[in-house]
């Protein structure tokens, strides 16, 4: 099966305030038909708006300030949808939440609120979006996970278990709809020069340990990544040459050797 042809294609991407779905929204803006821009910070939703329809004139952008940490407000996401008659095609599960440190000293609701957001949400909007895809045998799904899903992380151990969920669900969602005209994709990148490290940690103002600069892949190659994996129909992609290795070699290694070096 050929992938998806994004041209006219109307996106939702949550966690578009900033980052990757941010940068989503501007490689899609000169080629799809509208865009439904889903983040809690509304007006950075606002100004994304702004700056793509200015180098867009013709792109419809719908901006909806939603807590996905909330299932209510996931619930009103999808009857707006819903009542607006708007027509999903392509779904790009991005947003994310991450907790760096010991797991168990870490927040309960922080904790509630990573796994409503990286598992629940993007779960919720899947079941609620694909069977109209099933229905037109056109559309796209790509779900943003992580390298980490690949194997145990201490300091990380319920994010790295929410992105192998991620992945796994991917894979058997593609499973389910393989001939059916829809596209399911893993995205699984490793760092990345974004605001999710820094608020990952739980001392505001602290700084994440760096990882080395060999392994960063920037935003922009991240979203490509993910937008050619999705015309191409590929199941899962690990942006960046160093990372892919690395995973390769991640993937080969016996848990019980994994278990030492983490």
């Amino acid at each position: 099966m050929s992938g998806f042809n994004v041209a006219g294609c109307c996106a939702l991407i949550t966690g578009a305030s900033a980052g990757i779905g941010r940068e989503f929204a501007r490689q899609l803006a000169g080629r799809a038909g509208s865009l439904i821009l889903v983040a809690r910070r509304g007006d950075r939703l606002e100004e994304l708006r702004d700056e793509l329809t200015k180098k867009n004139p013709t792109l419809q952008v719908y901006c909806r300030a939603v807590d996905l940490s909330q299932a209510t407000e996931v619930e009103e996401l999808c009857a707006w949808l819903e009542r607006e008659k708007i027509s999903i095609d392509f779904l790009i599960n991005n947003a994310g939440l991450g907790d760096h440190g010991s797991f168990a000293t870490a927040e309960p609701l922080r904790v509630n609120e990573m796994m409503a957001v990286n598992i629940v949400a993007l779960t919720l909007l899947t079941r609620a979006l694909l069977p109209a895809m099933l229905q037109k045998k056109r559309g796209a799904i790509l779900n943003v996970s992580s390298s980490a899903g690949f194997l145990p992380i201490k300091k990380m151990a319920a994010y790295a278990a929410s992105k192998a969920y991620v992945t796994s669900f991917s894979e058997g969602i593609r499973a389910e709809v393989r001939r059916s005209g829809i596209t399911v994709t893993a995205l699984c990148p490793g760092p990345v020069a974004t605001e999710f490290s820094e608020v990952a940690e739980r001392k505001p103002g602290k700084r994440p340990s760096p990882s080395p600069g060999f392994m960063h892949v920037s935003v922009e190659r991240v979203a490509r990544a993910g937008l050619e994996a999705i015309a191409r129909n590929q199941p899962l992609v690990i942006p960046g040459l160093v990372m892919k290795i690395a995973m390769l070699l991640v993937r080969l290694t016996p848990m019980s050797i994994l278990r030492r070096v983490s």
